[in-house]
């Protein structure tokens, strides 16, 4: 059977989440913001990711309410932002956060980065917020191993989603496999290196052999790594073509050429700083 952009991944609980997702980072403008989510439920899209960073929390709840989708259809991802983090402070976070994005739960809290004051207070709250039913799934983002190990020496349970920037020019091999061994979800975000691979000549190659746009390329590489993955656009166009990868696969030859293009080249900041500045700093 073919796939499709409705596809989703199980959790270990059995609760699903769509394989690809819809990204609001940048989209600062109500109008803008309805057009997006528009065109994005139109392409097929019921996951959108945001995050209190973002401050459009408000907008996505408004534009999610007006397509008139109900709410048990759609995944909403939120994250905590770093001067947020804490125990307390992420509760009344995630309060403010419900009421920005005007429902009763949210299906995934990440922890935006790791920081290394707050690093285990902050999982507890996720902990008790997904106790307590506001939550449905808890996880990570930007994490790299050395993070996911430390918090497994006092967890009660672990992430299922650790969401990183990962592209062909950053694919994080090693934590890709570490998240499979250990039942967490590597959902890339930037999965288009911020448009730097776009025009990587490999990649040229194949949009060319498959008919299908860079971006398509890329993403279906994603999609066969095993990887949820985020893109996000607010050109219409864009929106609809980055759900059409599901009538082609790429061949194990062209997905070894794809793997070799990684360079280990961020595009964002280094976990590892941020959880010793305890802040972004690009």
């Amino acid at each position: 059977m073919t796939k499709s952009i409705m596809d989703q991944y199980s959790f270990p609980d059995g609760y699903k989440m769509p394989i690809e997702g819809f990204g609001v980072y940048k989209l600062d403008d109500q109008k803008i913001m309805n057009a997006a989510i528009n065109q994005a439920i139109d392409s097929g899209y019921r996951l959108f990711d945001t995050a209190q960073a973002y401050a459009n929390e408000t907008m996505l709840g408004k534009a999610l309410k007006q397509t008139n989708v109900p709410r048990s259809e759609l995944f909403i991802t939120t994250k905590v932002a770093e001067k947020n983090q804490g125990y307390d402070e992420t509760l009344a976070s995630f309060d403010d956060s419900l009421q920005r994005l005007d429902t009763d739960y949210v299906d995934l809290l990440l922890v935006h980065w790791p920081i290394h004051s707050s690093f285990f207070a902050t999982w507890r709250a996720l902990e008790h917020l997904k106790q307590e039913g506001t939550v449905r799934e808890i996880g990570v983002s930007n994490f790299h191993q050395t993070h996911l190990d430390y918090l497994a020496t006092q967890a009660n349970e672990m992430p299922v989603v650790n969401q990183i920037e990962n592209h062909p020019y950053l694919s994080q091999e090693a934590l890709v496999s570490y998240g499979k061994t250990n039942h967490i979800i590597t959902q890339a975000w930037s999965p288009l290196g911020r448009g730097t691979v776009l025009k990587d000549p490999v990649i040229g190659q194949l949009a060319t052999k498959y008919a299908k746009t860079p971006a398509q390329i890329i993403l279906r590489w994603h999609l066969q790594r095993g990887l949820s993955f985020i893109p996000k656009s607010k050109n219409p166009a864009r929106i609809a073509q980055n759900a059409a990868i599901y009538d082609f696969t790429l061949s194990d030859v062209d997905m070894t050429n794809l793997n070799q293009l990684n360079k280990n080249q961020r595009t964002g900041d280094d976990p590892e700083l941020v959880y010793e500045l305890e802040h972004q700093y690009h």
